[in-house]
């Protein structure tokens, strides 16, 4: 066991309102700055900094300097008061603004979906059956404004809880969750088998299911959109007939050092799991390949 440390309430304090950028770059981290607030990438995803206050944006969560530390650096609280107490960093002395959780946002449906089908069909080779099916039960839609492919996640419920938006323009790169969106519930189906296939985006989803049709309806799979792993305990949580899950993420750096990280914590859970990454980069440009090959 540790030595117990009584802290007096001013080191507390001055743990708890350490200067989190500084922090951050201390300790090798890189940090950039947007408008007023810094920001910071939790494998991949945002993570605002404001003062001694931080918010992961897509999680949909925060707090101070020693919840910091303890949520990203693995500490405990003693060890995060006196890690913070001890590096010489400067606290914050004027009171920051806290961060307010946003509702989500669900964008209005254009009148057709169009420009979604040209995108989807033609430039990503998602197949139409499995496209159709989807789009019928009003998780793939075109929003009004951009046009902008929608990937709708729902709780058991039917409740619309994670809106992922995706430009379909041709020079488009835009792609990103909508605020008040809950990782939990992103874009996935429940099947009544026992198997779930974890992806990071909803079109590596759709094009894995495009090359593998036969009983797809019958089987589970959730995007993360990201590499989060809130949706896949969420879907096992309400799936408890699920026993075996794939860990399908990029065949990248990034991609890879998720799955390792979810695959530790499956381990530890004794879940049965494998990572099963795409020969190409991501799923996408493995359909476009196989397609190709197909003609």
């Amino acid at each position: 066991m540790g030595t117990y440390i009584p802290f007096t309430e001013q080191q507390r304090e001055q743990a708890r309102m350490t200067d989190l950028a500084a922090f951050l770059r201390q300790c090798g981290e890189v940090v950039k700055r947007s408008g007023s607030e810094n920001m910071w990438l939790d494998h991949g995803q945002k993570v605002t900094i404001r003062g001694n206050l931080w918010f992961h944006q897509y999680e949909q969560v925060g707090g101070d300097a020693v919840d910091f530390a303890c949520r990203f650096y693995g500490l405990d609280y003693r060890e995060a008061v006196l890690t913070l107490t001890s590096m010489g960093i400067g606290v914050i002395r004027e009171p920051v603004e806290p961060f307010a959780k946003k509702p989500l946002q669900i964008p209005a449906k254009y009148e057709n979906m169009r420009r979604v089908y040209g995108y989807l069909l033609r430039r990503r080779g998602i197949d139409k059956e499995v496209l159709d099916t989807f789009a019928y039960r009003g998780l793939v839609y075109e929003c009004e404004r951009y046009h902008n492919a929608v990937f709708v996640g729902t709780d058991k419920a039917g409740e619309i809880r994670h809106i992922h938006k995706r430009s379909t323009a041709a020079q488009g790169g835009f792609k990103g969750n909508a605020p008040g969106s809950e990782p939990e519930y992103s874009f996935h189906w429940h099947g009544g088998g026992d198997v779930l296939y974890l992806f990071e985006a909803p079109i590596d989803m759709l094009s894995f299911i495009s090359m593998f049709k036969h009983c797809w309806k019958s089987q589970s799979y959730a995007a993360s959109c990201g590499v989060s792993d809130k949706v896949l305990w969420q879907m096992l949580k309400d799936g408890p007939h699920i026993k075996k899950v794939y860990i399908c993420f990029d065949n990248d750096e990034p991609g890879q050092q998720a799955a390792q990280r979810i695959s530790r914590e499956m381990t530890e859970k004794g879940i049965w799991h494998e990572i099963y990454p795409p020969e190409k980069k991501d799923w996408n440009e493995d359909l476009l390949v196989w397609r190709k090959g197909q003609a």
